[in-house]
């Protein structure tokens, strides 16, 4: 349950895909709730997150979208927060979610989306902005997202 409130605290998507994604965790907590085993459910390979882990994955996180062009490798990131490698992946995915490039991505187009919705910037920009140096993958990997091109979205 845990989890799915950090999820929900974390949530990084914007408009639409913010309140479908909050609606969506909100059932997901009622049905945790109503779950009589729920108590006693302990899955292997869940890590008991002490509340120094959980601040050391927001820092973290915060330091992988900091800079969205240049982000630093698991090893160096694990480094620069203060925990091992393993427990920075197997903690992300439970804190998050998803993994930390998965994060990564998702917020690399969560950003791109608004931007080509908002801003008066043509695609290049954006997927440079958003830490894509090739056109080609930035317009791949928006088209994979949202099944649209950006073209569709862009001023």
């Amino acid at each position: 349950m845990h989890q799915v409130v950090q999820q929900i605290l974390n949530c990084p998507y914007q408009g639409l895909t913010r309140r479908l994604y909050l609606e969506s965790k909100a059932i997901e907590l009622i049905a945790l709730r109503l779950d009589p085993s729920f108590d006693k459910k302990f899955p292997d390979g869940i890590l008991k997150l002490r509340s120094d882990d959980v601040d050391r994955l927001q820092h973290a996180k915060d330091i992988l979208l900091k800079d969205l062009e240049n982000p630093p490798s698991l090893l160096k990131l694990a480094q620069q927060v203060g925990l091992n490698d393993y427990k920075l992946k197997r903690g992300f995915k439970q804190l998050f979610g998803t993994t930390v490039f998965g994060y990564l991505h998702d917020y690399r187009m969560q950003q791109a989306y608004q931007l080509l919705e908002v801003e008066e910037l043509n695609i290049t920009e954006v997927s440079l902005q958003v830490g894509y140096n090739s056109l080609s993958s930035f317009n791949r990997a928006f088209k994979k997202k949202f099944g649209i091109n950006p073209s569709k979205l862009s001023n």
